[in-house]
């Protein structure tokens, strides 16, 4: 099986390469009815396309996604929706050099050893270009989502690069979309400016924590065992390109706090279940409570940098590699919206199944 789909109802099949003709995903399970035009998934999809600002790969793609399917007099039919999003400024000669060499850190020597055939030019299909896909599939599911479950708000943000976390008493929401790192500490942005700018002179990379919040989630979705709210949820931020760790509301901190303290007490408001805090995240036993899910994940550093590093060749000789090209300093601020991307799946998928089996929640409280 080549893995390349994700989702039980809303089922995302991605494909292409880096630096083919054309990359895209097919969107199967998505209701019809669903009002979408291309223009709707472009929005999203500017916000991860590269060479935006001098922190991120200066590769100049439009990322202008066209729809070939499914979709017909500006709704969904409930068939499959093809999305497709054309490369135009590969530089493949750039990989020249790395053609018979395994760059550390890359797929490369892994992809090789499994296949024993890779596309070297920028990575293939291990390429972080792939997550446009995800991006254009993601657009379709938030507007699919506002049919369903109209007050969900997904929103992700940078809360740390390198080192250097936000501070979350400088928290402001407006400010998310006001600097280029996608992050609600407008100190934090500045002081991130001038450091990631000296990294990216030098040549070298770092990496970042995302944090993706979803706001109005319903209570209920989710499953107890083997589809978990955020099991699923884990995964699709896991299989974002770079990513090395996800967690889920207080996540590996959970690990210093006693019961007394990690324990999220709950009493009776005018509309149902309040929460005096939410280190769960907004899950527990695997289903949603209807407080904001939480999920933040870890990006390493980018590969691709321009120091010398010892490596080996197909043939097993030890030699030596730069990593020439266009490569983002810090891969964490354009997986902002992948994070997005993956949420809005993820949610979708899950309101569809608890639609399918249980349709409007059956325990009552009060």
């Amino acid at each position: 099986m080549s893995m390349n789909s994700f989702g039980h109802l809303f089922r995302v099949t991605t494909w292409g390469e880096s630096h083919g003709p054309a990359l895209g995903a097919t969107v199967d399970g998505c209701p019809p009815g669903v009002a979408i035009d291309e223009s709707m998934i472009q929005h999203w999809l500017d916000k991860r396309k590269p060479g935006q600002n001098k922190f991120t790969t200066q590769r100049r793609e439009p990322d202008q996604v066209k729809i070939l399917s499914g979709v017909f007099e500006g709704q969904t039919t409930g068939t499959p929706v093809q999305l497709m999003i054309e490369n135009t400024d590969q530089r493949s000669k750039d990989y020249g050099d790395i053609m018979d060499k395994f760059r550390p850190g890359h797929a490369d020597i892994t992809y090789w050893q499994k296949y024993g055939i890779r596309d070297y030019r920028g990575g293939g299909r291990s390429s972080a270009r792939e997550t446009a896909s995800r991006v254009a599939a993601g657009g379709l599911a938030r507007e699919a989502i506002k049919q369903i479950a109209p007050n969900v708000q997904i929103t992700g943000y940078m809360t740390q690069i390198g080192p250097h976390k936000i501070d979350r008493d400088n928290f402001d929401w407006s400010q998310i979309e006001q600097n280029p790192f996608w992050t609600p500490d407008a100190q934090a942005a500045e002081d991130w400016a001038t450091y990631l700018d000296d990294l990216r002179k030098s040549g070298n990379s770092v990496g970042a924590v995302v944090e993706v919040v979803a706001r109005g989630v319903p209570s209920g979705i989710g499953a107890p065992v083997y589809a978990k709210l955020d099991t699923d949820l884990a995964a699709a931020m896991m299989s974002i390109n770079a990513v090395k760790g996800v967690e889920i509301g207080e996540g590996m901190a959970a690990a210093e706090l006693t019961g007394e303290a990690n324990a999220d007490e709950i009493f009776m408001g005018q509309n149902g279940p309040q929460y005096s805090s939410n280190h769960a995240g907004g899950i527990l036993g695997g289903i949603s409570t209807g407080q904001d899910l939480v999920v933040r994940f870890a990006v390493k550093p980018t590969s691709s940098i321009l120091t010398t590093r010892k490596t080996i060749t197909k043939s097993g000789e030890e030699t030596e590699i730069i990593t020439k090209g266009r490569h983002d300093p810090c891969v964490g601020i354009r997986a902002v919206p992948v994070g997005e991307a993956m949420m809005a799946c993820v949610i979708l998928d899950h309101l569809l199944l608890h639609r399918g089996q249980i349709g409007e929640n059956r325990g009552r409280i009060g």
